[in-house]
């Protein structure tokens, strides 16, 4: 488990906050099968977007899942301590900082991992955060700007000092983005260098890569991405893998029902309109799992109506030979 300030999670896998998955939908489906820590979608620190749908639907919270961890980005100190205060006062238990995200929009901003390249300003923007609010504050970080500059540890130390309660860490430098090999060793520089727990992340897909990761950094916990979108249950299968119990993915009929389930949630939480089309991508990376229904996904994304989106569903489902399809 993962100790962050009162809180205690139920093991320490916890689901990485990617903006456009990590809503209220599929958190909910990630708690149900297990993830220990689930951080939301990051909202942006500045108050003029504070009330679009937008940063409401993801400020959006559900009581039974705790701790509620709400993500922040920004780059002014001012403005991250008074986002913070905002979202704690909406119902954020834990207030996460993004200094990860390598998205352009994001680092254009100098937001981000952006961040990394000012560790003056790194240290102002912890301390207000921290000095703002009551409740713990976590900060995922990536191991540097650049393959040449990787000062992940020094901000792990800037974080401690300025009373961060848990630390992530994606093994990947802002430079690199998502692309090339994953490097932990700076990550175990981290654990060695702070008290605080850390947790790994980059490219852990299965038990198996959360059991080696955990032996190379002695980190306290492992944190999923982009491997649990189309498999909300992949964290929660992870946790119980490492605790010494079955890795096993649902059945397929359960897989279905998830979908077909998480499907209606976008629709009902988005509306039609919006929901069918962010299901594109969810029901896409679903049917990715399996390979022999890759290709129904062109057919699937031109659909436009909920109603047609679920008898797809439906009908690709009722048609498959089952055992043909798992073979």
């Amino acid at each position: 488990m993962l100790t962050i300030g009162p809180h205690q999670t139920a093991n320490a896998v916890a689901l990485a906050p990617m903006a456009g998955v990590t809503d209220l939908p599929f958190r909910r489906l990630c708690a149900r099968f297990g993830t220990g820590l689930l951080v939301g979608e990051m909202v942006h620190s500045d108050p003029r977007l504070r009330e679009s749908r937008k940063s409401q639907q993801r400020r959006s919270h559900d009581l039974e899942i705790d701790p509620r961890s709400v993500q922040i980005v920004g780059n002014d100190p001012l403005l991250m301590a008074e986002a913070a205060r905002y979202n704690v006062n909406c119902g954020a238990q834990v207030i996460d900082i993004n200094m990860g995200c390598p998205a352009k929009k994001v680092c254009r901003k100098a937001a981000g991992s952006a961040l990394l390249a000012d560790e003056p300003l790194v240290a102002s923007i912890l301390h207000a955060v921290v000095n703002a609010v009551s409740v713990p504050v976590t900060l995922k970080i990536r191991t540097g700007a650049d393959p040449h500059h990787r000062n992940g540890v020094s901000i792990a130390r800037i974080a401690e000092d300025a009373g961060i309660a848990l630390l992530a860490v994606h093994g990947r430098t802002r430079a690199c983005a998502f692309s090339g090999d994953v490097e932990h060793d700076t990550t175990a520089r981290i654990v060695e260098s702070i008290d605080i727990p850390v947790l790994a992340n980059g490219d852990i897909r299965s038990a198996d890569d959360a059991r080696a990761v955990l032996a190379h950094t002695g980190a306290a916990g492992v944190m999923i991405g982009r491997a649990a979108q189309g498999a909300p249950w992949l964290p929660g299968m992870v946790a119980n893998a490492i605790a010494g119990g079955a890795y096993a993915a649902p059945s397929l009929a359960t897989q279905y029902a998830v979908m077909r389930e998480h499907l209606e949630e976008l629709h009902a939480f988005y509306g039609e309109f919006a929901g069918s089309r962010i299901a594109r991508k969810h029901i896409g990376w679903y049917l990715d799992g399996h390979p022999r229904l890759c290709a129904e996904k062109r057919t699937f994304n031109r659909l436009d109506e909920a109603a047609d989106q679920v008898l797809f569903l439906d009908t690709l489902f009722n048609q498959l030979d089952r055992q043909d399809l798992a073979a």
